[in-house]
């Protein structure tokens, strides 16, 4: 099961403060333990919403509005992810509770959530392109096979 662990912007974080050295060994160390145990497939920090454009769409409107950043802190702005592969919720549950916190940037949210599950070849990049080359390969095979037989 694949869980996204959501960390959730703050006023620091929309201000472009960093947290200390301490802080990004901290979080580098846990990644690599994620890593190491098979579960990490992504980790990300975003920008702040000043370099943010969110696109809003409304029931009976043909264009949509472009609102340019920044946004307002508390409204749902992330402020980063990490993308983990779990045998289940709890084990996400228990990944969270390691991330390391950054003590003196005030309160701080990491948010759980599951992603909805596809087919394994669907989110592959590599079955899709494999499936591709095959779908070429055998469209090269049919037009050979009418060839020969005409």
């Amino acid at each position: 099961m694949r869980f996204m662990l959501i960390l959730k912007a703050t006023g620091y974080s929309e201000a472009g403060v960093k947290p200390g050295q301490a802080y990004s060994e901290a979080m580098d160390a846990y990644r690599r333990s994620l890593a190491e145990a098979g579960a990490l497939l992504a980790a990300e920090e975003l920008e702040p919403s000043s370099a943010g454009i969110r696109i809003q769409y409304s029931p009976g409107v043909v264009q949509p509005v472009f609102e340019a950043g920044p946004f307002v802190t508390g409204h749902g702005l992330l402020a980063g992810y990490t993308l983990i592969e779990v045998d289940s919720e709890e084990e996400a549950v228990n990944w969270a509770l390691r991330m390391p916190v950054p003590q003196e940037l005030g309160t701080f949210g990491i948010e759980v959530r599951k992603l909805e599950e596809q087919a394994d070849h669907a989110r592959n990049p590599m079955n899709r392109a494999l499936e591709a080359d095959l779908e070429d390969q055998l469209e090269l095979l049919k037009t050979y096979l009418k060839e020969t037989k005409t």
